[in-house]
């Protein structure tokens, strides 16, 4: 199944590379490259097979994310925020887990983690109002996760939840005006008072255990690994695919061009061109090699029973942040060896480099912090639960 899924994808891909001018212009992907990729069943990779989904190894869904991005970054993007999220929605409760897919399983979530909005205890859940940001996607689903800090007793720290809100209860404000990543339609979160079930939050420290209540119905072994790499690692395909489309972009234009200025030599034969191209793929292959193999090393443990090594984990996202900066290394000596063309609007160059670098900003490449977890560890400094 996975192997049809990703062919179903590369059949997608000129379609997406042909809409993403107009991706961008829109601000959001189009309701067509959303339908087909549903069609195809990117966005079921991770759901369970009791609603429906294929309940695949994460890197298939990484995969179909770096092809989607190489022709489109911002259809990468939302591909790759869009089809994480049922892994997640698979360790909240069974009820929440029907709320979402018993119904309609190909339901779509989107997505704002930071704890933005206001949570207050109510009898059989909570009440919840407030305004989140950069929720992409967000246009074309049905359901929300959110961020919020529950204040339980007082004098005591607050809990992390994740809330998972339907679309009745929320409306998306349309703020997306952006240099980079123009077309994820990354818009607002308004909520005013919704009630959200207990079934429908999930704790973050059962999250950071490797723990949730839908893994005694959803026992795959996909459903043990860590949020730290599963959702950081698409944020980095997307980012990665990006670098791969600017490379193969760049190198089928460098083919033919010729430089006047330089007594018109052919790009193709100037030593310093083919000096730059190895340095870009060797970055990005290198940033795939390592993902991949975090991937699938991480599955082993989990597919064996075992608990997954604390330096393990904090390998991997020492990976994550290090494959976001070799691919943004690529895109950099892929943009400033295209010339003059590389800043025409409208070019792959352009957009691939502008997209590249607005992935960068995402909170899951604070590249010191997770560098200086794994540093933490390596030299035995206890670390706080979190992003890893």
């Amino acid at each position: 199944m996975s192997n049809d899924v990703l062919s179903r994808v590369r059949a997608l891909l000129p379609g997406i590379r042909a809409r993403a001018e107009d991706t961008d212009r829109q601000r959001r992907v189009p309701s067509e490259t959303i339908a087909e990729l549903a069609e195809a069943g990117v966005f079921q990779l991770l759901q369970p097979k009791r609603y429906g989904g294929h309940e695949q190894n994460p890197g298939v869904l990484y995969e179909s994310v770096r092809a989607i991005a190489g022709a489109c970054p911002s259809s990468g993007w939302v591909t790759s925020v869009l089809g994480v999220h049922p892994w997640q929605i698979s360790l909240f409760d069974e009820r929440a887990q029907d709320d979402v897919w018993k119904s309609t399983p190909g339901a779509l979530v989107s997505s704002s983690y930071a704890p933005t909005g206001k949570l207050t205890v109510a009898e059989g859940g909570f009440r919840l109002s407030g305004r989140w940001s950069f929720s992409s996607g967000s246009d074309h689903c049905q359901w929300v996760l959110l961020g919020t800090l529950c204040f339980r007793d007082e004098g005591q720290p607050p809990e992390y939840l994740t809330a998972l809100v339907p679309r009745s209860d929320y409306t998306v404000e349309d703020v997306w005006d952006v240099i980079g990543l123009s077309g994820t339609g990354s818009n607002d979160i308004v909520i005013e008072d919704a009630f959200v079930p207990a079934h429908r939050a999930y704790s973050s420290v059962e999250q950071d255990r490797l723990r949730g209540p839908g893994q005694a119905v959803n026992t795959s072994p996909i459903y043990r690994l860590p949020f730290g790499m599963v959702f950081s690692y698409a944020i980095t395909n997307a980012i990665v695919g990006a670098a791969e489309g600017a490379y193969e972009a760049h190198v089928d234009r460098m083919k033919e061009r010729v430089r006047l200025s330089y007594g018109g030599q052919k790009v193709a034969e100037d030593p310093f061109a083919h000096v730059r191209v190895a340095r870009a793929a060797g970055e990005i292959e290198a940033a795939i090699l390592a993902l991949d193999h975090n991937v699938a090393e991480q599955i082993r443990y989990v597919e064996s029973g075992e608990e997954i090594p604390q330096r393990i984990r904090l390998r991997a996202r020492r990976d994550q942040v290090l494959g976001t900066e070799r691919a943004l290394r690529a895109i950099e000596i892929l943009f400033e060896n295209s010339g003059g063309h590389s800043i025409k609007r409208g070019n792959p160059i352009e957009r691939h480099w502008r997209d590249a670098h607005a992935g960068t900003v995402h909170v899951i490449n604070d590249v010191e912090r997770a560098l200086a977890m794994y540093g933490r560890g390596e030299f035995g400094v206890p670390i706080d639960a979190g992003m890893y």
